[in-house]
């Protein structure tokens, strides 16, 4: 991996700028139902990695979300527990949602489609054994 000083500036100012967009959707992700977190702060940590030690460093000593990336960067996948749990509670959420959204239709279809894409995305990361 190129190191921040290797990275040509406008390079780093943008991927500063995506790292710290992704992460605003990681962390919009866990309240919103069907909206990632993990993907989200994953792509943050890598754009971090490249623009910013410091802010790499910050979110991966993070209290919530230093673990995933840590266990991101030493494995490159996820557990089938964390991935399950992710799932599970993305479907809980969507689930209570869409019985408030019942009587908007438009709306109650985003938010299913922006679920199952988020359960995709969640599925699409490989799995290790813990």
């Amino acid at each position: 991996m190129a190191s921040p000083d290797d990275t040509p500036r406008t390079l780093r100012w943008l991927l500063w700028l995506a790292g710290t967009l992704s992460l605003g959707l990681g962390i919009v992700g866990i309240v919103v139902p069907g909206l990632p977190t993990t993907p989200f702060v994953l792509l943050a940590a890598a754009c971090y990695a490249k623009a910013s030690p410091r802010l790499h460093g910050w979110l991966r000593s993070h209290r919530f979300f230093g673990p995933m990336v840590r266990d991101w960067e030493a494995h490159r996948s996820l557990t089938r527990r964390t991935k399950r749990f992710a799932q599970v509670t993305m479907l809980v959420m969507v689930s209570l949602s869409a019985w408030g959204l019942r009587d908007r239709p438009v709306l109650l279809a985003v938010m299913l489609v922006a679920a199952a894409v988020g359960v995709w995305v969640v599925a699409r990361i490989p799995t290790r054994q813990p």
